[in-house]
């Protein structure tokens, strides 16, 4: 135990940059963390620091240990971690950002069936289509779809896929006909969903090539999906919008399905979490359920 102190202390002095930091991070005096570290000096019998009047810095071999001893801190954490999980409920508050319209048709129940399950767990849910920043902002989690950048400090996984699909009320389609080619869109009127005024363009696959990127004549530009739905409902245009969204409205004859013949781009729904030694219990639960329930609720209930 006294051995797994003096590392800790070590540890603690390297990373607070000093042993003055690192004693009121610890709660300790500053000569009861030199005096730990000399200790585990003398036992390893080598110098760990460089030590002047006014810093310390690590040694070669001082480096070496230090990276040796934070791999081993790593596997007691994810030991600790582990029988944690296994005699523990999940609890504690779980703070998950998502997009706004997704989030709560898709993400939000899935997220309250497990709150359901497990009564310790708190949920602080917010429903944004802004990309926030996990770290700074000080979520557990985040649900995203589409393409991602790369950030060495977040770990992703693909939760789950969401298809796109081409829908029109019955009537626009009576007046203006289906259009039967990707070409043909453009002799339509679109309902198009956008940000800050500039829409989005409606992308389909391609076998063994990139998306073709369409943007239809339109008059409508709408930052909401559920507009851009309602819109087309009411037979403004055609929409282009997720499976999961117009799939009761399909079912109830509101829309219909065209260019059903083109396959539908497929976009990636990512789970996001800052890298970390040790995963929460309560944010690996929400991952593991996103995981095998999200794409049953876009797809197989869908019926597209």
């Amino acid at each position: 135990m006294d051995r797994l102190n003096g590392v800790s202390v070590f540890v603690e002095a390297v990373e607070a940059g000093g042993f003055a930091a690192a004693a009121q991070r610890l709660n300790l005096s500053r000569s009861a963390v030199g005096k730990s570290i000399a200790r585990l000096e003398e036992r390893l019998g080598t110098r760990l620091f460089h030590r002047t009047t006014r810093s310390q810095a690590l040694t070669e071999d001082g480096q070496v240990f230090y990276e040796r001893c934070l791999r081993a801190l790593a596997e007691i954490r994810e030991g600790e971690a582990m029988l944690d999980s296994g005699r523990r409920d999940v609890g504690g508050r779980l703070r998950v950002t998502m997009p706004a319209l997704f989030g709560r048709a898709c993400v939000a129940p899935l997220l309250l069936r497990l709150a359901a399950q497990h009564p310790a767990l708190e949920l602080e849910l917010n429903f944004n289509d802004r990309r926030v920043d996990l770290i700074e902002d000080g979520y557990d989690l985040a649900i995203r779809n589409g393409a991602l950048e790369s950030d060495m400090n977040l770990i992703t996984r693909r939760v789950a896929q969401q298809r796109m699909t081409v829908c029109a009320a019955p009537a626009y389609l009576r007046e203006h006909g289906a259009p039967l080619t990707l070409a043909a869109l453009a002799d339509h009127h679109a309902i198009l969903y956008g940000r800050s005024g500039q829409p989005r363009s409606w992308l389909f696959p391609v076998m063994g090539g990139p998306a073709v990127e369409i943007m239809p004549p339109s008059r409508f530009i709408f930052d909401s999906l559920d507009a851009v739905a309602d819109a087309a409902v009411a037979g403004a245009g055609l929409a282009w919008m997720p499976c999961w969204l117009v799939a009761e409205r399909v079912r109830k004859g509101e829309l219909i399905r065209v260019l059903t013949e083109h396959p539908g781009l497929v976009f990636d729904v990512h789970a996001l979490w800052p890298r970390s030694p040790v995963l929460p219990l309560r944010v690996r639960a929400a991952i593991d359920i996103l995981a095998a329930n999200l794409s049953r609720l876009m797809s197989n209930e869908v019926g597209l």
